[in-house]
């Protein structure tokens, strides 16, 4: 297991304008959806355990507290002033690692739309990614002050329900050029370089994220990358952290979760919707991710 951390936050006082704009709305504990469909705002009063989640293609910010994410051996940690860039959906492990009541975890997430995010990439004059260079599905660096400014504004904009939709894509836009143009930008070149691996692998992820209950045949969809299979296995695996196989696994009991906890299914049709046809294994891998049996997690989940 290795851990990284990155470089230096950005300016005290940038970051609490920020942190306060978050904290004015969201003023209880939980997770915030906003009249800005692609922004949530979150707070916690105190650390969380591990979550199994999907982190899609967006940006998180950390004002106040610390988080930390788990990629298969990776071990991520950020806190205020830092941004951490998702360029493709992954299956994580999650948790706040630092907060309390007196000083909540406070952050925000904004979904990124890729073809907003490709045809910005066209339109500007960026260098190319080195055919050499790493690609990370997550990176994590310094906020620099103009896109905390660009946040803070649109965080403000919540509050100006009558300019909200006019302004609220032009500072969307506005964000995502300065991811492009700063230090994440090699990371989302990278997810739109034209027959690149990354490129590829994104668009297998995609796949199954839309075919998670079909059978899997992972010379399929090597072919569909343009790969043999063994090389589609590495660059799966060097970018999601985990096997096809296991990806497809964790979206299925994923949906199955909250087939569940939202529609009040039964392990037994949860598990079959989601592709699984014997009960039992169905029960055995759901409780060796989640680590409890099905029905008993989702009875802690509703009394928490």
């Amino acid at each position: 297991m290795y851990r990284y951390l990155d470089s230096r936050p950005a300016g005290n006082s940038s970051i609490s304008l920020l942190a306060r704009a978050i904290g004015k709305i969201a003023q209880t504990e939980g997770d915030h959806t906003t009249a800005i469909p692609a922004l949530t705002l979150h707070r916690r009063n105190a650390p969380t355990k591990p979550l199994h989640c999907i982190y899609g293609l967006g940006l998180g910010v950390v004002v106040q507290g610390e988080k930390q994410v788990m990629l298969g051996d990776a071990v991520i940690d950020y806190g205020p002033g830092q941004s951490m860039v998702t360029t493709i959906d992954l299956p994580v492990v999650t948790h706040v690692a630092r907060a309390s009541f007196h000083e909540p975890f406070l952050g925000l997430v904004l979904t990124l739309d890729s073809r907003h995010v490709v045809q910005m990439a066209s339109e500007m004059e960026l260098p190319q990614p080195s055919r050499g260079g790493v690609y990370r599905p997550i990176s994590i660096e310094a906020l620099d002050g103009p896109l905390v400014e660009a946040l803070a504004r649109l965080v403000g904009l919540l509050d100006e329900p009558a300019l909200l939709p006019r302004l609220a894509p032009l500072i969307q836009q506005e964000i995502t050029i300065r991811l492009l143009a700063g230090p994440h930008g090699s990371q989302l070149q990278h997810l739109v370089a034209s027959g690149s691996p990354s490129q590829q692998i994104a668009k297998a992820v995609a796949w199954l994220k839309q075919n998670f209950t079909r059978t899997l045949h992972v010379d399929e969809l090597a072919a569909r990358a343009h790969m043999s299979p063994s090389t589609f296995r590495q660059h799966f695996r060097n970018i999601t952290g985990i096997s096809p196989l296991q990806f497809q696994k964790q979206l299925r009991l994923q949906e199955a979760r909250q087939l569940m906890l939202n529609q009040d299914l039964d392990a037994g049709n949860a598990g079959g919707q989601v592709g699984y046809q014997s009960a039992s294994q169905f029960n055995r891998e759901y409780s060796r991710l989640f680590g409890t049996p099905p029905q008993r997690d989702v009875r802690r989940m509703r009394a928490n």
